[in-house]
């Protein structure tokens, strides 16, 4: 892997430029209630309520934003659990390309749905026994189209940074500094995409991996200082970040900007979503509310009492998982 693998500073703030018209900046949101929970001020960007309901717009956008005409008329492939197919999905709609996207056969019906309505075409998988990247490399040859990889590939990870340039320049309206930033992370693009913001707009903030504690690849791979996979078969409601291990790319940055990861249990998810919706009146689905249990139930004391930004990363929840959540609380 050579230095021009890796997205830069630089990159991140092309992405920003690629991605005007398409995708929103979102709030940055507060709750004397959660300040009290996680003892310590607790700042949450509501990633939740970008365009498709998740960041992955960010990275899609700026990947399909580069492609030539050629490419564009072959279109895209892409494979997700949801959220990224979604994103790719809305971007090759509005850029006018076609867009195969591999799902697994239990993801979300909200996330099915959602790229079905922007005219995806949905092959499915089954995630125990078939390798959605085989299936992936296999729809692109036959069709001549371009791999739209989820997280590990410079111009995804660049494009999720701009979550990241959003919320330090946020922060800095407010006149505040983030001491510690808290991310879900999964195969890592958008925690490693915001570490390269935060590292040259607020360098002081430490940020930290939030993960299912039985899925904690992550935080496991940086106690280590290598990359190390998950056991096959392990499960959380977390869907939308239960990828096998940290990507090539994406731990090489994370290696070097990250402080550690925080690990959540799926009931401390569950009160996560329960907050949002009552306080922040947000909705968080599972995966994109790890980070704020992790501020909510899992800071370490040295957190405490700090300023701690929390990125809620996604709301695209089936409504009959996310009702029951809800009424148990």
């Amino acid at each position: 892997m050579s230095e021009t693998d890796l997205p830069t500073f630089e990159d991140v703030v092309a992405a920003a430029q690629r991605q005007q018209g398409y995708v929103r900046e979102t709030p940055v949101l507060s709750h004397g209630a959660i300040d009290a929970a996680a003892g310590a001020r607790v700042f949450v960007k509501a990633e939740c309520l970008q365009v498709t309901g998740s960041f992955k717009m960010r990275g899609a956008t700026n990947r399909l934003a580069q492609l030539s005409p050629d490419e564009r008329k072959a279109g895209v492939v892409a494979f997700s659990s949801g959220n990224h197919a979604q994103g790719v999905a809305r971007a090759a709609r509005l850029m006018g390309m076609p867009a195969v996207i591999v799902m697994p056969s239990d993801a979300p019906k909200v996330k099915v749905e959602g790229v079905r309505a922007d005219g995806g075409e949905v092959v499915l998988y089954d995630r125990n026994t078939e390798s959605r990247e085989e299936i992936s490399v296999r729809i692109a040859a036959e069709r001549g189209a371009v791999v739209v990889p989820s997280y590990d590939d410079k111009h995804i990870i660049a494009g999720q940074g701009t979550a990241g340039l959003e919320f330090a320049r946020q922060m800095e309206a407010m006149g505040e500094t983030l001491d510690h930033l808290i991310c879900c992370t999964g195969g890592g693009g958008l925690i490693t995409g915001i570490a390269l913001a935060f590292e040259r707009l607020s360098p002081q903030t430490k940020i930290w991996t939030a993960e299912p504690e039985a899925h904690d690849d992550w935080a496991r791979s940086l106690e280590r200082g290598e990359i190390v996979a998950n056991a096959p078969g392990t499960r959380s409601i977390c869907d939308a970040i239960l990828t096998p291990q940290p990507g090539k790319l994406t731990f090489a940055i994370g290696k070097r900007l990250l402080a550690g990861g925080l690990r959540v249990s799926d009931e401390e998810v569950r009160g996560a979503m329960r907050a949002a919706f009552r306080h922040l009146k947000i909705v968080a689905e599972p995966g994109g509310a790890a980070a704020l249990a992790a501020a909510l139930s899992r800071m370490p004391d040295a957190m405490k009492g700090t300023r701690v930004g929390v990125l809620v990363t996604g709301g695209n929840v089936d409504a009959a998982d996310f009702a029951p959540v809800i009424a148990a609380g």
